[in-house]
C-alpha cells in the first residue's frame, strides 16, 4: 500500500518527492561532528508548572537556526531512556549538532525540538534505584504531564502550530515505548510517531493499534527502529509484524548496533528528515528491505535478496573454471582475485524456488542455503518475500505438530516414512478428527508438503481463524517407480488403501468414514489423486487436484479407461463426492493444457467439480495457495 503523507501537498513532482526523505539507510561519516562555518540553533532551558505532578518541571528546547517569533513552527517532542533525564540527549546524543548539520545541508524542515523529563514525579532525577516501582510508574504518568501541562506551555511560549499534523513524538528505549504508547494512543494529538529501540514498557501491538483503519488515516509517519544486536529487538519486531499484518503503513529500520547512542543518533538523523513534509513510505521501505534470504543457513549473508527481488549470489571456489547459478535460467558468475564468484539474477518471482550452483558443469547445492528434496535430488531453495504470504507466516496462534512416522508396507515389503500434521490440542482431546491425505509432486517426497509447502503454518492459521476444521494432514511418500505408467498409479492406490490409511486409523483418533477423508495432490500427486480418488469415492468424499491432468498422449489409455468409468458411474461419483476441486497455476502452468482437456471431459460427462486458478505456474507458491483455499472446503 502506498501512502503519500502530509495532506496539504498535492501533485508533488517525483523528483522533488525523492528529495524529501533520506536516500540512505545509515548516517554518513561526520553527521554528528560540530561544524564551525554553518548557522547554529539555540538551546533554552525552560520551567513549567505541572499540575499533573504538583511541582515545577524542566525541559530543554532546541530552536532551529534563524528562529524568529514571527514564524510558526512544528514541534518534535524527543524523549530519553529510563536512566536519563532532559539532558540525556544533549550529553550523549548531540541532537543540536546533528540537526544543525542537517539544516546546513538543506535536509530538514525548520522545527522546534522539546526534550522533556519523561519521569513525571516530584523528584524526577535519575538517581538511586532507577528501576524502583514509583520511578517506573512515573514514565506512564508522563502521558498526562505531556498532554495537559507541557504541550500547552510550549504553545504559549513559542510560535508553534497547535494542530496534530504539526506535532511529532519520538524517543529512545523507555522513551521509545512512551512515544509509541502515547503517540498511537492519542492520534488526535500526534501525526508523526517514532520508537527507537523501544523498551518493554511498549504496549502489546493490539493495544497500541486497536483500530488499524484509524491509524492508516491519521498517521503521517510511524517509524520503528532497533539495532540488529539489541536485546530488546523483540518488542520492535512484534509491533512491526502486527502492523504488516494489518497493512498499516510504517517504516521498520533495522540498523547495525546494540542498545546505545550510536543507533539512536542514527535514528534521529533519519527520522527527523521525514518530518513535516511529504513522505513516500513505500519508496523508502523498498530501499531498505533488502537482506539475506530466510532460507539461508544461520549467519550466511548470501544469497542476498534486493528490494526489487533480484538476488545476489556469492560463492568461494578459487580453483573452479566456471560457475553458474541455475535459478529459472542460468546466470554466469564472475570470479574476483580472492576466489569469490558473484552473480546477480533478474527479479525473481515471490515465494519458494529451487536452485543449484553449477561448478565446472556439475550441479550441486549451495553451502550457504538450506537444502530440500526436489528435482529428484537434494537442491538448494530460496524463499522470496511475498506481501500476500501472511497465511503461512508464523503467528501467535495455537500450533499443531508435525510428526514423523515409519510404517511397514505390506505392498512394497519395506519400511516407509510419512509426515503427519496434528492440529492444536490433539493430545488433550478425545475428538475423532477428519484426515486429509496430501501428495507431493514428481521429484519430491514426503518432506515436500511439510517443508516447502508450509502445511503446518497454513493449517494453524486457518484453524485459529476458524476458517478450516481441525484435521490431520497425512503426507506420505508417493514414489513407487514406473514413471507415468499405470503400474505406479496402481501401486500407490494399493499402498494408501492397504497400508497408509490402516496405519493412521490404528494409531490416531480419526474419523473412519469416507465423509472424514480427503485426498489431494500436486502435479504427479494430482495424477495419483485422480486415479485413486475417482475409483474409490466410497473411501474419499473430497478430492483436490492441483496443477495436474492426464498427460496426453502418454496417458491416453489410462485417461480413456477412467473417462469410460466416470461416464458409467457419473451419478455415484456426483453423489459420493462432497467436493471435486481442481486448481491450476494459470496458463503458465506446464499442466494447463492437459487440465483444460480434462475439464472439458468432465463437463461433457456432467461430473460436478470446481475449478480455481491462481497465477504462478507450476510452483510451490501456487500449491501453498491451493491448500489454503482447499482446506476450508473440507469436512463442512
Amino acid at each position: 500500500m502506498k501512502k503519500i503523507a502530509y495532506l496539504t501537498v498535492i501533485g508533488i513532482l517525483p523528483a522533488l518527492l525523492a528529495l524529501s526523505q533520506p536516500a540512505l539507510k545509515h548516517s554518513p561519516a561526520g553527521f554528528d561532528t560540530y561544524r564551525a562555518g554553518i548557522a547554529h540553533g539555540k538551546l533554552d532551558t525552560v520551567t513549567y508548572d505541572s499540575k499533573t505532578v504538583g511541582s515545577k518541571r524542566r525541559a530543554v528546547v532546541y530552536l532551529p537556526p534563524g528562529y524568529t517569533a514571527k514564524k510558526t513552527y512544528p514541534v518534535l517532542y524527543l524523549l530519553h531512556g529510563i536512566g536519563g533525564d532532559e539532558f540525556e540527549w544533549l550529553n550523549q546524543g548531540k541532537p543540536q549538532v546533528i540537526l544543525d548539520n542537517l539544516y546546513a545541508d538543506k535536509k530538514l524542515e525548520p522545527m522546534i525540538v522539546v526534550l522533556p523529563n519523561g519521569r513525571a514525579m516530584k523528584d524526577d532525577r535519575a538517581t538511586g534505584n532507577i528501576m524502583a516501582p514509583d520511578k517506573v510508574a512515573a514514565f506512564a504518568t508522563f502521558e498526562h504531564d505531556l498532554l495537559d501541562d507541557l504541550i500547552p506551555f510550549i504553545q504559549k511560549k513559542y510560535p508553534d502550530y497547535t494542530d496534530r499534523e504539526h506535532r511529532a513524538l519520538a524517543g529512545l528505549s523507555m522513551g521509545g515505548g512512551q512515544s509509541l504508547n502515547f503517540g498511537l494512543g492519542n492520534l488526535d494529538k500526534f501525526a508523526w510517531v517514532g520508537g527507537f529501540s523501544s523498551a518493554p514498557n511498549t504496549k502489546k501491538p493490539e493495544e497500541l493499534v486497536p483500530d488499524p483503519d484509524a491509524a492508516k488515516s491519521k498517521l503521517k509517519l510511524l517509524w520503528i527502529s532497533c539495532g540488529d544486536h539489541d536485546g530488546l529487538m523483540s518488542f520492535s519486531k512484534r509491533t512491526h509484524d502486527y502492523l504488516e499484518q494489518k497493512n498499516v503503513p510504517h517504516i521498520f529500520s533495522v540498523e547495525p548496533g546494540i542498545h546505545d547512542f550510536k543507533v539512536w543518533k542514527n535514528d534521529l538523523y533519519l527520522f527527523s528528515q521525514f518530518l513535516f513534509k511529504p513522505v513516500d513510505i513505500d519508496r523508502y521501505n523498498a530501499m531498505i528491505k533488502g537482506g539475506p534470504a530466510s532460507t539461508n543457513i544461520r549467519g550466511s549473508k548470501y544469497p542476498f535478496i534486493q528490494p526489487d527481488h533480484r538476488v545476489i549470489f556469492r560463492f568461494k571456489a578459487p580453483d573452479a573454471q566456471k560457475v553458474q547459478v541455475d535459478l529459472g535460467k542460468k546466470y554466469d558468475m564472475v570470479k574476483d582475485t580472492a576466489g569469490y564468484w558473484t552473480a546477480t539474477t533478474d527479479s525473481i518471482g515471490e515465494g519458494f524456488h529451487y536452485y543449484s550452483l553449477i561448478i565446472d558443469g556439475v550441479a550441486t547445492t549451495d553451502p550457504a542455503s538450506q537444502t530440500f528434496y526436489g528435482m529428484g535430488r537434494m537442491a538448494s531453495g530460496i524463499e522470496i518475500p511475498f506481501d500476500g504470504g501472511g497465511y503461512y507466516a508464523v503467528k501467535n496462534v495455537p500450533h499443531g505438530d508435525i510428526r514423523i512416522k515409519t510404517y511397514f508396507s505390506t505392498v512394497t515389503k519395506s519400511w516407509r516414512r510419512l509426515f503427519i500434521y496434528t492440529p492444536p490440542g490433539y493430545d488433550a482431546s478425545q475428538v475423532k478428527y477428519p484426515a486429509l491425505y496430501i501428495l507431493h509432486g514428481g521429484g519430491e517426497d514426503e518432506t515436500g508438503w511439510a517443508t516447502q509447502g508450509k502445511t503446518d503454518m497454513i493449517m494453524d492459521n486457518l484453524i485459529a481463524a476458524r476458517q478450516a476444521k481441525p484435521m490431520l494432514v497425512v503426507m506420505p511418500d508417493a514414489n513407487f517407480g514406473g514413471g507415468f505408467g499405470e503400474a505406479g498409479l496402481k501401486t500407490f492406490a494399493s499402498e494408501i488403501k492397504q497400508c497408509i490409511i490402516p496405519f493412521i486409523e490404528k494409531n490416531y483418533r480419526v474419523d473412519r468414514t469416507a465423509q472424514g477423508r480427503a485426498l489431494a495432490g500436486l502435479s504427479m500427486g494430482g495424477l495419483n489423486t485422480l486415479y485413486t480418488g475417482i475409483y474409490n469415492t466410497d473411501t474419499f468424499s473430497y478430492l483436490g487436484v492441483f496443477s495436474s491432468g492426464w498427460i496426453l498422449p502418454v496417458q491416453n489409455t489410462i485417461a480413456g479407461t477412467q473417462y469410460d468409468f466416470m461416464k458409467k458411474n457419473a451419478a455415484k461419483i456426483n453423489s459420493n463426492l462432497k467436493a471435486f476441486w481442481i486448481a491450476m497455476g494459470g496458463k503458465e502452468d506446464i499442466a494447463y493444457k492437459n487440465c483444460q482437456v480434462m475439464l472439458g471431459k468432465l463437463d461433457e460427462m456432467k461430473i460436478k467439480h470446481t475449478y480455481y486458478e491462481y497465477p504462478g505456474g507450476h510452483t510451490w507458491p501456487v500449491w501453498r495457495n491451493d491448500l489454503y483455499k482447499f482446506a476450508p472446503i473440507l469436512f463442512k
